[in-house]
């Protein structure tokens, strides 16, 4: 596996959920609601995931 793919991988899929989370807040409620908070959530646990191990 080239390394370019592993390097942007995980911050590829981090901006990808924020840019669905961030939409799906715009777009309305309900279920879009629902789709934020997971969009928005699962990028802030990958962030701190690190913290958390210790």
């Amino acid at each position: 596996m080239n390394w370019r793919q592993t390097t942007f991988a995980l911050p590829a899929v981090i901006a990808l959920l924020s840019a669905i989370g961030l939409l799906s807040a715009l777009l309305g409620d309900g279920l879009w609601d629902a789709l934020a908070w997971l969009g928005l959530g699962l990028p802030a646990l990958l962030g701190t995931w690190p913290l958390l191990r210790k």
